[in-house]
């Protein structure tokens, strides 16, 4: 009924949005939260600068815009996580 077929469309959107994201090099992972509304990008640091992420963030905001067809406003966040741990014995 309508409920599987707003439903399929919610599982296409979704998807859609994870297969942007993971379009761009540096990418490693990709989770499109919140029903849609958010996305988040995690990059490997040793390929994506700090410099990179930001133009990457702009980019695949530009790129939903101008192909995905959504209400509301999709918020973008690139993560890029870098941990060092050392001991000392």
């Amino acid at each position: 009924g309508a409920r599987k077929d707003t439903y399929e469309n919610y599982l296409q959107r979704l998807t859609e949005l994870e297969d942007i994201a993971n379009s761009y090099d540096g990418v490693d992972k990709t989770y499109a939260i919140q029903a849609g509304r958010e996305i988040r990008v995690f990059v490997k640091p040793g390929e994506v600068d700090d410099f990179a992420a930001h133009e990457m963030a702009r980019n695949i905001a530009d790129k939903i815009e101008s192909e995905l067809k959504y209400p509301g406003e999709i918020k973008v966040n690139v993560i890029r996580d870098s941990r060092v741990v050392e001991y000392a014995r």
